[in-house]
């Protein structure tokens, strides 16, 4: 393949032998998620494909891939618990759109902008039921962690939901969101790709927490992305966050360190959701110029070398590299 590149993510892997070996492990992922997604009744089949068809980072089992290579990566479970990973991601995209009211997921119109909110909340509950099939048929083990993975990341969703508890620290709730909504799931990744490839008890005690902390790297760059990136770069549009009143991480900052200058700043900030163009706007415009996006880019860097300090410690290979470069994306990513 010479030097290969992972299209569904732009990270170049230097080594060929490991790109080609991934980039086929995506491709039967991808047929796996087709599969999966289809469905008897004709709606359901549409919608359960609509965010598959529209591509995506394919982020959760690009890391189940790369964690098996630390042990036989041919194992045939490999590939099915990849392909449940990116399902149960799946699944909370479509009932995130409905919860946020985002108009625009992957550069298309959001399921419940394109259907309705009860066609998008059922269409991830039958992606949801699909993971859950799949893992049945990996054993009760897979089906355990699964179920603690879900727990973990619906509680980190309703604890953003509901805001932090009186007298709670907003950047520790946010911290605990990020790491329970998001981590929890790219650590799932991990620890399944080793798991089911037979790789060493000291990898498989490794890879999780490495992907926890990227996962709570790559949450806070989606942060950062979601105020300084353009709707081409994220496939979002702008600001949603901002939009809707969620008090992200360059928010959270600029509200901690306004000064006598950021007075419009905190005051827009303040109102919770910015519905109207021209306050969003004037928001996102002053947001971007803050000292917060440059605390937020160093908060990233540093989630970003915890997972490093544990990806130090894995055997030599092609694969630790990847990962290494992983995190010099996730961190690159947000300039």
């Amino acid at each position: 393949m010479g030097d290969a590149v992972i299209t569904a993510l732009p990270v170049e892997l230097s080594d060929a032998a490991l790109a080609a070996d991934v980039v086929e492990g995506l491709a039967m992922v991808e047929t796996g998620l087709r599969e999966a997604a289809k469905a008897q009744h004709e709606l359901l089949n549409e919608t359960s494909a609509y965010l598959i068809d529209a591509g995506g980072k394919r982020l959760r089992p690009m890391l189940v891939l790369l964690a098996a290579q630390f042990g036989n990566a041919r194992d045939e479970r490999v590939v099915p618990a990849a392909v449940a990973m990116e399902l149960t991601h799946l699944a909370t995209l479509y009932h995130d759109d409905v919860m946020d009211e985002a108009d625009v997921r992957r550069g298309v119109l959001s399921v419940h902008s394109h259907w309705d909110n009860s066609v998008a909340i059922l269409t991830g509950d039958f992606l949801f039921a699909r993971a859950s099939s799949i893992l049945a048929g990996l054993g009760p083990e897979a089906v355990r962690i699964q179920a603690e993975t879900f727990s973990r990341l619906v509680s980190g969703q309703i604890a953003e939901t509901i805001g932090p508890r009186p007298g709670q620290d907003a950047l520790d709730h946010y911290m605990g969101v990020a790491t329970e909504k998001t981590a929890s799931l790219i650590a799932t990744s991990g620890l399944f790709g080793a798991m089911f490839s037979g790789a060493p008890a000291d990898v498989v005690a490794r890879i999780a927490p490495a992907c926890a902390a990227f996962g709570v790297a790559w949450q806070l760059s989606d942060d950062v992305l979601d105020i300084a990136s353009d709707s081409d770069q994220s496939g979002k549009t702008p600001g949603t966050d901002l939009r809707e009143g969620v008090r992200s991480l360059p928010v959270l900052y600029a509200l901690r360190s306004a000064g006598p200058g950021d007075a419009r700043l905190v005051e827009l900030l303040s109102c919770g959701e910015l519905t109207d163009p021209g306050m969003h706007a004037e928001a996102l415009a002053l947001l971007r110029a803050h000292p917060a996006m440059a605390m937020a880019r160093r908060d990233v860097r540093h989630w970003a070398d915890l997972a490093r300090g544990e990806i130090v410690g894995l055997p030599d290979a092609p694969a630790k590299a990847a990962f290494e470069t992983l995190c010099d994306f996730v961190t690159d990513r947000t300039g």
